[in-house]
């Protein structure tokens, strides 16, 4: 699944990125000339991470406005892409249009006048559509130079309705209701209510780091979310081990964990998606998740929806009243600008492609110009409609904004260590290592 598969390669991300950085590039072939807005070639190639049936999908999103518009729209996928992009940067090899899964790899890219800030048409569509979140994650210093394309919601507690009529209890509105629900739920099943997998071969853990951002984000707010991003506040503030001391209330209680499973430590050998199954039939009450869990428990049997076997509600912020989210999502940044890439850019930014993919199935965006009713499952319905909140926060997945060495190296193996016994300050610690020297 792509949104998993993502964070198997962001170490490799990182590592194409210093291989840019040695190599002290200056200027390329995305620095601003005089042939922006030149007429093409009728062809646009696309690079991106996007494979199998969702590259399918993609093209058949487009594939009625290339007939209208004349342009032949090529699109290439690649489970190197974090690595490859940047050699072909630096090769002179770019394609016209890259679609960035890690807002970082855009910036770095950008940083190097590899890349072409975005026309005004893309700029003026995401002022209209996005909300000034979004645009942050495109812009780099002062210059805007890519539109988000799709989008995902994290953060989501997947329970059974009918249950909780059952047991009395309902969907919390803050973190200590989340708590209360919790021990009502135990006292009354006598079983544990949580069930929680970690396992994803070598990216085992990162459903843990989910976890983390959402509580550092609900409880600190963003300010401290963006400042731990970039590493303004270590993993070793006091916030950060807040957090930490919040999940575990849940994680590391055995009488609240893990349904169906074993003990606390049974969460690193569960695969997240065997999670599905316990959530389908009831036997397990609550789980943490993001929007594409979906497919998972339909494929385990269940009915998602209101009034369905499962639903879901975002984890609860410290305070009511209060809705921020973390997310992911990708962004197109050009490496070319003349007339046709230029064309395509600002199609793939606007309310009617967003309209047109979502009306596919399987993906959302957080295009404001998109109508939830296109997507198909409630939950994806669902999502949209908190990304199109204006009172919505929303952050990026922080571990995927981080550099690889920590994102997808100390914070993940932290996450199974902290599972596994290791006192939460040597873990932030030994996270915190994953940092490059400054």
């Amino acid at each position: 699944m792509r949104l998993s598969n993502r964070r198997f390669t962001a170490s490799i991300a990182f590592a194409a990125i210093a291989g840019l950085t040695l190599a002290g590039c200056s200027g390329g072939p995305g620095s601003t000339t005089s042939d922006a807005g030149a007429k093409g070639d009728g062809v646009v190639t696309v690079y991106g991470t996007i494979a199998d049936t969702e590259a399918k999908l993609l093209e058949q999103s487009w594939a009625d406005w290339e007939k209208k518009n004349n342009i032949d729209i090529q699109y290439e996928s690649s489970k190197e892409f974090e690595a490859q992009i940047a050699i072909r940067a630096q090769g002179g090899n770019a394609p016209d249009l890259a679609i960035f899964p890690q807002p970082g790899l855009m910036a770095d890219l950008a940083s190097r006048d590899f890349l072409k800030p975005a026309p005004k048409t893309v700029e003026d569509n995401v002022d209209k559509n996005w909300s000034k979140d979004w645009k942050a994650y495109g812009t780099v210093g002062d210059t805007f130079y890519g539109a988000p394309l799709m989008a995902s919601v994290k953060g989501f507690i997947w329970y059974s309705p009918k249950k909780f009529k059952e047991w009395g209890v309902e969907v919390p509105k803050t973190w200590d209701e989340l708590l209360a629900v919790t021990k009502t739920i135990q006292e009354k099943s006598g079983t544990a209510p949580w069930c929680a997998g970690f396992g994803s071969g070598d990216a085992t853990g990162w459903p843990g780091t989910d976890w983390v951002e959402d509580l550092v984000l609900r409880e600190a707010g963003p300010e401290t979310y963006d400042k731990w991003v970039k590493n303004e506040i270590p993993f070793t503030d006091p916030a950060i081990k807040t957090a930490f001391d919040s999940l575990g209330e849940i994680l590391l209680n055995p009488a609240y964990v893990n349904a169906t499973f074993g003990d606390v430590r049974s969460i690193n050998t569960t695969a997240f998606g065997d999670v599905a199954t316990p959530i389908a039939n009831g036997t397990c009450a609550l789980t943490h998740q993001a929007s594409f869990f979906d497919g998972f428990i339909t494929d385990a049997g269940g009915k998602v929806g209101p009034d369905g076997d499962v639903w879901a509600f975002i984890t609860p912020a410290a305070k009511a009243g209060g809705q921020a989210v973390t997310g992911g999502g990708e962004i197109v940044g050009a490496f070319s600008d003349d007339a046709d890439t230029q064309k395509v850019q600002a199609y793939l930014s606007s309310a009617d492609w967003a309209n047109s993919r979502v009306s596919l199935g399987g993906v959302i965006s957080a295009n404001k110009g998109l109508d939830a009713a296109n997507a198909k499952s409630p939950i994806l319905q669902e999502a949209i409609k908190i990304l199109q909140d204006p009172k919505t926060t929303f952050r990026f997945d922080a571990s995927d904004l981080m550099p690889g060495s920590v994102g997808a190296g100390t914070f993940w193996k932290g996450m199974v260590n902290w599972i596994n016994g290791t006192p939460t300050d040597e873990v932030l610690t030994s996270i915190e290592g994953g940092w490059p020297s400054k």
